[in-house]
């Protein structure tokens, strides 16, 4: 998913090159999903962005890997559904995923385009996926270990997951203003009260892996929450919205996938040089190599 300008510097986050050749995060996540064993890429932009995105992004990946471009889009509602007047927000990261539906056949892997995941964690998801035998209602994401995931620049918000003893969600619980303080990670809940994550808490980092029959819950429930919604010129129709849903009512099931990969990303402009020297950390150790493509 590409799609939208950042909010916290004045450029596109996706297209600022970090790595020591001006690679993007996005190129690091799409090398990293190659050697994982994922075989087709689908881009999902705002169009106003698409001469941008070919000229400066598809054209390094057509020769690697078959590339498909889909376009999110206000106006893309199921029918007797129309945008409200004023609405600027997209409408959401599973609306994202749902412009997917018509070029995605397989099981597939959804992410951020402006995250860095690490190749851990498309090793992990990439297997899991490929054991899949025509299987419906099975899904999957990446739990990233809390510890791995904070920014050195301040807080973070994080969905942190509940997990059954069989290590399948049981809920994802958005929390916000999570940081490390005197050594143990921490926020403050709904009630004023500090709460201390262990180390290893799972958080979604919005790594998530899904089989095609996830479109039909999708655009089901979209109609429900535009129902609801659609005079919220700010309400967005979330993946752990769709997920939360899913799990709850046993419709389907999702595995969480333990990482060792450390997330790293852009959440605060103070946060960039230090995911520059993180990526050169990497190249420097033969993680990556110092030219991707």
């Amino acid at each position: 998913m590409a799609d939208g300008l950042s909010n916290r510097n004045s450029g596109l986050i996706q297209l600022d090159g970090l790595g020591p050749n001006g690679e993007t995060i996005m190129d690091y996540s799409i090398f990293d999903a190659i050697r994982g064993g994922f075989g087709k890429l689908v881009f999902v932009i705002r169009k106003s962005f698409e001469q941008d995105f070919r000229e400066k992004i598809l054209s390094k990946y057509e020769h690697h890997i078959p590339v498909e471009l889909v376009f999110q889009d206000l106006n893309d509602l199921p029918e007797g559904f129309t945008c409200p007047e004023g609405r600027q927000k997209p409408w959401g990261t599973n609306h994202a995923v749902l412009m997917g539906k018509d070029v995605i056949r397989e099981p597939f892997a959804v992410i951020n385009a402006d995250d860095f995941y690490g190749r851990d964690s498309f090793a992990v998801i990439g297997k899991w996926l490929s054991e899949l035998d025509n299987t419906q209602n099975q899904y999957c994401m990446v739990g990233y270990r809390v510890g791995n995931t904070l920014s050195e620049s301040g807080s973070v918000a994080r969905g942190v997951c509940e997990t059954s003893a069989e290590g399948y969600l049981t809920g994802v619980v958005e929390r916000t203003a999570i940081e490390r303080i005197d050594g143990d990670i921490q926020f403050i809940d709904e009630n004023g009260q500090k709460v201390v994550l262990e180390e290893n808490t799972p958080v979604s980092m919005n790594m998530w892996g899904f089989t095609p029959d996830y479109f039909t819950h999708s655009e089901e429930y979209f109609k429900e929450f535009l129902r609801a919604n659609v005079g919220n010129l700010k309400a967005e129709y979330f993946i752990p919205l769709m997920v939360n849903k899913l799990i709850t009512e046993g419709t389907a099931t999702v595995k969480v996938l333990d990482t060792t990969a450390k997330w790293f990303g852009v959440t605060y402009a103070a946060d960039r040089q230090g995911v520059v020297d993180k990526i050169q950390a990497l190249v420097d150790a033969g993680e990556y190599p110092n030219k991707l493509f």
